[in-house]
């Protein structure tokens, strides 16, 4: 009997094909819209005993998204960690969508009804305009913006100093980094302090000399695509192999951790990054 080619199937080929693009599409969208909640601790000899246990809450880069109707799905799953403070790190909004009404005020009322809201200024926010009237929004429901300002945080009867700068696309004249931590010095003696500060590729270069026990960051999206052995594939700025952009890292005597963040800057989305609910946890060595 002659041997006769199998008869090809292009239906079959065109279902399977089907399937895998469904497939890879659900993963791309529960890895942009699917939280999660990581968790850091983090050890200092010199940290006030009375924050031994402190449990902070770092978000960053929302871009305008929403995990939930009105972020509810945000604010329950934030309010399951019960965080002591909640710092937001900047683009709160995003450039290319532009601001949507009462977007700001909402996630400001349901951070502060979970927590101390702390909040400084991303890229975003300055390439809107407008600073000045989000940051007295804001500061009607509840967040304490920190402009390149510090203030002391108080807890069990010891204080650290928690200090916040605004980002380097605001005003060419604003106090400079180097200044407020002057002013932390000159106030505070030696305290233990922790500095918000959105961009996260500032670290090495300057942030980390500043003398702050830990600094806050996001910004870097945590490289936008994850691989496996990398920092990151990509930068916001679309460089390749960015570093500082998830989890901890350390220079010049100097703690840095960087939130992956929540959302996407215009068309960009995720890949093996799912949104980050990141709670860092303080104790005394």
């Amino acid at each position: 009997m002659a041997n006769h080619p199998r008869r090809r199937r292009p239906l079959r080929t065109v279902l399977v094909l089907l399937i895998l693009l469904l497939a890879a599409l659900f993963c791309i969208r529960r890895g942009n819209t699917a939280l999660q909640v990581t968790r850091t601790d983090l050890t200092f000899t010199d940290l006030p005993a009375g924050f031994d246990g402190c449990r902070i809450a770092v978000l960053s880069d929302l871009h305008g998204a929403e995990f939930g109707e009105n972020n509810r799905n945000l604010f329950s799953t934030l309010a399951e960690e019960s965080p002591d403070y909640i710092v937001y790190l900047g683009d709160l909004e995003d450039h290319y969508r532009g601001p949507a009404a009462g977007y700001a005020e909402t996630v400001a009322a349901g951070l502060t009804a979970i927590a101390p809201t702390y909040y400084v200024t991303g890229n975003h926010e300055w390439a809107i305009g407008d600073v000045p009237a989000l940051k007295e929004r804001l500061t009607s429901c509840g967040v304490t913006v920190l402009s390149n300002q510090f203030l002391t945080l108080e807890r069990s009867g010891d204080a650290i100093v928690l200090a916040g700068i605004d980002d380097p696309n605001g005003y060419a004249d604003q106090k400079t980094p180097e200044e407020l931590a002057t002013e932390v010095y000159g106030a505070c003696g030696d305290p233990f302090w922790v500095l918000l500060a959105h961009r996260n590729d500032h670290f090495a270069s300057q942030y980390s000399l500043l003398g702050a026990d830990l600094v806050l960051s996001g910004h870097g999206h945590g490289g936008i695509i994850r691989l496996p052995f990398t920092d990151g594939l990509l930068s916001t700025d679309r460089t390749l192999f960015p570093s500082y952009t998830a989890g901890l890292y350390q220079e010049n005597g100097s703690c840095l951790f960087v939130t992956r963040g929540l959302g996407n800057s215009g068309p960009s989305f995720r890949l093996f990054n799912r949104p980050e609910v990141a709670v860092v946890t303080l104790h005394k060595g």
